[in-house]
């Protein structure tokens, strides 16, 4: 039998494993993401000054991604595909949605929510949403039973409809943010000091969720606000790392998880819950000690070089999935629904979506490349840069750098440039992870090809620098705000 039909033949065999199985009894998802959390914050991804023990066993008994990308360097496209499977440009969403905006995510997408609950599984979020604060585009309005969080980002307050808002001078000055349950805010965080609740009451939230649902199949997304500025911790770890306010932040983001795989323990459902473990793009480096590290990668939050795209992803699933392993092919969080609807036997949506299914590199077969190539979107819709396998494509563009300049510090952010004008630059991150030598006159037929594949991006989806426009879009949702 030959190399290739050996791998069609296992790939046919890993899609039918999940069917036998639940048959029997559908797995749990539980899937947490951090918010600005960057590759290198994790000691099992290199941090140091302070550990995360629950995260690195985790890893220890899963399965460690090196190549995860985020959909976008930015909050609400992220985090929109994620829970749609597609390039959040492609539906209509990018950069990070103000309060009172009049666009969310389109009722219209099926997010993985929708999926699962349809398929008999009961669904909460507890955390932060960013997908839209209108009431059109709450989570209870796109497949979720239960919500306890904030509507977005936790250094935002309400913006007028012309686009003016309170004094922003002072990071001191803190907004009060709605804090909803269901559809409705029940209360309002209004100091600093309220800020240092949140994984706690979110950690609670969860695993109450959990205790009510242990008979039933679940999906519990956790997308905890930490550790996006400003940050703080509660009175328990203030003070415990080595790493100042930052650290402290991230071993209490460890302990949430750590009680919530403890849980999982006492109530006896490892074995049949799949845990994941991400964030949603790269650190706020601007803002110093209170921010996350790159692990080295080339600039950070809102860039689409790999410190701003490249993120921890860990799976755990008991008894399902080979303990200890390291995944060093490309994935991306737009591939997480195709994959949770194959592991759960859930219907896939019936809008195209842009997510493959990367369940074999998940299960540890060797020599599956199921995502072969990812495309870099940014602003509203900037193709930026293509990567296929290890070889990555810059096209030129005006975008943010951090380079050169002196990060803030104590929650004041540093200065930075926006629209710094980046050449074009083919990099093979193989031999150079942070994108730094560019090797397009070395490999002209490289070149050639990531040109050929951005081209088809720019006609499906289409690119602003170029002024291409996608065959293929999808409106957002649109509400009037008086």
């Amino acid at each position: 039998m030959s190399k290739s039909n050996l791998k069609i033949l296992i790939s046919w065999a890993l899609m039918c494993i999940p069917i036998f199985v639940l048959a029997q009894k559908k797995p749990n998802v539980i899937l947490i993401m951090m918010d600005d959390l960057g590759y290198g914050d994790l000691s099992c991804y290199g941090a140091s000054q302070y550990q995360t023990p629950n995260l690195d066993k985790m890893a220890k008994e899963g399965v460690r991604f090196t190549h995860f990308l985020s959909a976008q360097a930015v909050c609400s496209a992220s985090r929109a595909g994620l829970l749609t499977g597609c390039y959040p440009n492609r539906i209509g969403i990018s950069g990070a949605l103000f309060p009172n905006s009049k666009v969310g995510i389109n009722p219209d997408e099926e997010t993985i929510a929708e999926l699962l609950k349809a398929n008999g599984y009961r669904t909460g979020i507890f955390g932060k949403w960013h997908l839209g604060d209108h009431k059109d585009f709450l989570p209870l309005q796109h497949g979720f039973d239960e919500y306890v969080g904030i509507p977005y980002s936790n250094d935002m307050w309400p913006v007028y409809f012309d686009g003016t808002r309170p004094d922003n001078n002072s990071r001191r000055k803190f907004p009060e943010l709605p804090l909803i349950r269901g559809n409705d805010a029940s209360s309002y965080i209004k100091t600093l000091d309220d800020q240092a609740q949140i994984t706690q009451m979110l950690t609670k939230e969860s695993i109450q969720f959990i205790e009510r649902n242990k008979a039933k199949p679940f999906f519990l997304y956790l997308p905890n606000p930490m550790p996006h500025v400003p940050i703080n911790a509660s009175e328990s770890f203030r003070g415990k790392s080595k790493q100042g306010l930052y650290g402290d932040v991230m071993m209490e983001m460890d302990w949430s998880v750590g009680q919530i795989l403890q849980t999982l323990r006492r109530l006896n459902l490892e074995k049949n819950t799949i845990v994941i473990f991400t964030s949603d793009n790269g650190p706020w480096q601007n803002f110093g000690n209170h921010a996350g590290s790159t692990g080295g990668l080339r600039e950070a939050k809102g860039s689409s070089f790999e410190g701003g795209q490249r993120v921890p992803f860990l799976v755990q699933w008991k008894g399902h999935l080979p303990e200890g392993t390291i995944q060093n092919s490309l994935a991306a969080n737009i591939d997480l629904l195709p994959t949770i609807c194959a592991l759960t036997n859930s219907q896939l949506p019936r809008k195209k979506i842009d997510g493959v299914n990367i369940q074999a590199l998940m299960q540890g077969i060797p020599d599956m490349e199921p995502r072969k190539v990812f495309y870099y979107y940014y602003r509203t819709n900037n193709l930026e840069a293509v990567r296929k396998g290890s070889w990555k494509l810059v096209f030129a563009h005006a975008g943010r750098t951090h380079e050169g300049f002196m990060p803030g510090q104590d929650g004041f952010p540093g200065k930075l440039k926006d629209d710094f004008p980046f050449p074009q630059g083919l990099y093979d991150l193989r031999r150079d992870p942070g994108e730094r030598y560019d090797v397009s006159e070395k490999y002209p037929e490289k070149l050639a090809e990531l040109i050929a594949l951005g081209n088809q991006a720019r006609n499906e989806i289409g690119d602003d620098i170029l002024k291409v426009k996608g065959t293929e879009n999808r409106m957002p949702g649109i509400v009037e705000i008086p």
